[in-house]
């Protein structure tokens, strides 16, 4: 069976992520199966997360698979000088697929190119951050009934973001229009700008963020200032609590805008917005679940037809 790594969202066609959509659509209407029942999953975490590791996790024994791994490289062999190559090729003894978070770009990629498994790269330093970004679509599908030519608004660091570094790749075949909100010490990477200028993506930079800038957004992307990813904590204080999104920003939004945010949030969307009609992060978490699922099942060479033929479906 041809070996099928999701490393990167770059490489994937539009009729791919439309594909990958489909499949998460099937699972949102019976997520717990057994179709990858005898399966086994390793999760190697070498970075903190709480989210991505249990919707990784739950996606996984929904259907069946069983989960092997670690949440904190300090348990593994790593810090006995374990190298990363070692450590994929042990695994991959074990586990039918690898979803992989590491501090350093590339990491995933690398891990592709020696592991017999398919790899699942669950974030690779500020690189990429694919499978956050397939359940980003999936979010902006579901809320907004296509994803062509949609105004999307990304917020606060966008130097450092890597699933809004994920988000412009997989959007280039969908028409928007982005408006980069950051300011100076966060702005969007020249790379990622010219990524726009080659691929025909409309982009406008703002440094103001106020409920006139918002306006025509229908998708408004959060995030947050990550501190971790700071190596001079004063550059940090200085812009950590530069973009807060208030209630009363969104009295100009139009009826559908939806917010979106990665999360963990700090304080860049005050509580109060949890209970704004546009406010749309958590269940965008929850759409993680369906679209981590379909990422098991494509990597697996599970296709769409084997899913919605599938008779292991539980709870029916």
């Amino acid at each position: 069976m041809e070996k099928h790594d999701f490393v990167t969202i770059a490489d994937l066609s539009k009729e791919k992520i439309e594909y990958l959509l489909g499949m998460a659509q099937e699972f949102e209407k019976h997520p717990n199966r057994e179709i990858l029942n005898g399966k086994v999953v390793a999760t190697l975490f070498f970075e903190p997360s709480t989210r991505t590791q249990l919707s990784f996790q739950t996606a996984a024994n929904r259907l069946g698979a069983r989960v092997i791994g670690f949440a904190d490289a300090k348990t593994s062999s790593t810090t006995k000088g374990e190298t990363l190559k070692d450590t994929i090729l042990m695994v991959s003894n074990y586990a039918d697929v690898i979803v992989m978070r590491h501090f350093i770009e590339g990491a995933a990629q690398y891990a592709s190119e020696v592991a017999p498994v398919p790899i699942i790269n669950a974030g690779d330093g500020a690189h990429m951050h694919p499978s956050q970004c397939m359940l980003d679509l999936y979010s902006i599908y579901k809320t907004q009934g296509t994803l062509e030519n949609l105004n999307i608004y990304l917020v606060g660091d966008l130097k450092y973001g890597r699933t809004v570094h994920s988000l412009i790749m997989a959007m280039r075949h969908f028409h928007p229009t982005f408006h980069f909100i950051a300011p100076k010490e966060l702005a969007m990477p020249d790379e990622y700008k010219l990524y726009c200028d080659k691929h025909g993506i409309e982009y406008h930079e703002h440094t103001a963020f106020d409920e006139e800038v918002i306006a025509n957004a229908d998708i408004l992307y959060m995030t947050r200032v990550q501190k971790e990813r700071f190596s001079d904590l004063m550059e940090y204080e200085r812009v950590k609590n530069v973009y807060i999104l208030r209630n009363n920003m969104l009295a100009n939004a139009k009826p559908n805008m939806k917010i979106l945010h990665p999360l963990p949030r700090v304080n860049e969307i005050a509580y109060d917005v949890d209970d704004n009609p546009h406010a749309y992060y958590i269940q965008q978490a929850k759409n993680g679940l369906f679209a981590r699922e379909a990422l098991f099942c494509y990597c697996l060479g599970i296709s769409l037809d084997d899913v919605k033929n599938d008779t292991t479906i539980i709870g029916e």
